[in-house]
């Protein structure tokens, strides 16, 4: 793998306990986002959508059905944080002793698109210090869970909801852009150091979704080459990367201050963390000459897209989310399944360090078609499993993937060996065999990969 990431690597790497061991991290996810709109008066709730709070034991079966022991999956903050220092942790105690003694490791989601209406919004200076006392509370009560996405998908967040107008705020300016985006920005920073306080093993597996804009003529190449650099910037301030001048510019010219700027390049966590990067077939888009975007499907795909990013922050990565509707002909997400593994096995190939893979979201999910803009009901053949918990061709193919190559990857190739603490007190059958699967799949004889690569 190549060296300029040591310092990522040797703080993943480091000595291990009796306890700690090493997975390729195949994993799913519940769909937890909880804007709102209609100005704060609608709280679009995926979990309800999803019927999660009634049936979560059921999710949690099919989790095990399908041999996945890695799941995204977080507590309903509009929920659980009912004001500074004031939580419902009801719900949140019973979902996660379940989790712990069924050995399923949670990636923990923090935030996901919403916050509390006491809070208001992303655009409330009081949200970073805020959100940051509830992390250290959070895994203060939950000391045994060791990774986390505190805040997801920042950079899409502060677009929903300060850019396009569609979320939260419903603004649509750059200055409430650029705010939003501090804020989140500093929120998961200050949320990562509060959680490091209680687990200073932590892994931070930062969620974003990794997008490219593509110049439709050569009056589109100015518009194309900002959206290009503006697409990096929530990363870019979470990982103490300094930006490029026009986007300094920008974020100066639209309320960042120097001293704010200063604190994300001085209070940087980058050593802790994963970069989690999402793909959709919607995250490539044509730009017009005056500007405007559309959707440009599946050009270069998640294989070069990942290796910008990676060229850019030199960090282990993991495949964080994607899904397609299942379609009409039956088998469409089960071909977009193939072709998204063939690009990691082509990214990891290439020398990427890779260190997991997610299929996004375990069931169908509700209104995701409109990006949550209304609330109409309509249901995505997105998931697994459908809302009846019916396994969908997708699931199917996706345990088979697993199954096949879950002894392959961990440890004999490029992929990076994640310290991973299993040490659950009183872990039931589950959790032994967990620990039994990856402590035999660390003992295998080294595999030469490069010719497994599918040509992705």
């Amino acid at each position: 793998m190549p060296s300029n990431h040591n310092h990522t690597s040797k703080r993943l790497a480091q000595a291990q306990s009796r306890h700690r061991t090493h997975a390729f991290m195949f994993a799913t996810g519940i769909e937890n986002s909880d804007p709102t709109i209609h100005q704060g008066r609608t709280r679009i709730d995926e979990m309800e959508k999803c019927g999660h709070y009634d049936h979560w034991q059921l999710d949690f079966d099919l989790v095990r059905h399908l041999n996945i022991f890695f799941l995204r999956y977080g507590a309903p903050l509009h929920r659980t944080f009912l004001g500074p220092s004031h939580y419902d942790w009801s719900f949140s105690d019973l979902v996660f002793r379940d989790l712990r003694a069924r050995g399923i490791v949670p990636i923990t989601d923090l935030c996901h698109f919403g916050v509390p209406d006491w809070i208001g919004n992303f655009q409330n200076p009081d949200f970073p210090d805020l959100f940051a006392c509830y992390a250290r509370d959070f895994a203060e009560r939950y000391p045994w869970i060791q990774l986390y996405t505190p805040v997801n998908e920042m950079y899409i967040c502060a677009l929903f909801s300060a850019s396009y107008g569609w979320w939260n705020e419903q603004l649509t300016t750059d200055h409430a852009f650029v705010t939003a985006l501090k804020n989140l920005v500093k929120a998961n920073i200050l949320a990562m150091r509060a959680i490091l306080q209680v687990r200073p093993d932590a892994i931070f597996i930062q969620s974003e979704s990794s997008e490219y804009f593509h110049a439709d003529s050569p009056r589109a190449i100015h518009a194309a080459e900002t959206l290009n650099a503006k697409r990096f910037l929530s990363l870019d301030l979470n990982y103490g990367r300094r930006v490029d001048s026009d986007m300094y510019e920008f974020l100066l010219d639209n309320g960042m201050t120097r001293d704010e700027y200063h604190f994300f390049l001085h209070h940087h966590l980058k050593h802790h963390c994963i970069m989690g990067n999402d793909y959709y077939v919607t995250n490539e888009h044509r730009v017009a000459s005056d500007g405007t975007t559309r959707c440009a499907g599946e050009v270069f795909g998640y294989d070069e897209i990942t290796r910008q990013y990676y060229d850019r922050y030199l960090l282990p990565v993991m495949h964080t989310e994607t899904n397609l509707a299942q379609g009409p002909g039956g088998e469409e997400s089960v071909y977009w399944l193939w072709k998204e593994w063939a690009n990691v096995l082509r990214v990891r190939n290439t020398g990427v360090p890779v260190v997991g893979f997610t299929w996004y979201s375990l069931t169908d999910q509700v209104d995701w078609d409109v990006a949550l803009r209304e609330d109409l009901g309509h249901v995505n053949p997105l998931g697994l499993f459908d809302l009846d918990r019916n396994i969908r061709p997708v699931g199917k193919a996706y345990r088979q993937l697993i199954e096949d190559w879950r002894h392959v990857l961990p440890t004999q190739s490029v992929c990076l060996r994640v310290p991973l603490d299993l040490s659950m007190d009183g872990g039931d059958a589950r959790t032994r065999e967990m620990q039994a699967m990856v402590q035999n799949e660390d003992a295998r004889p080294p595999t030469d990969l490069q010719v497994l690569d599918t040509g992705g």
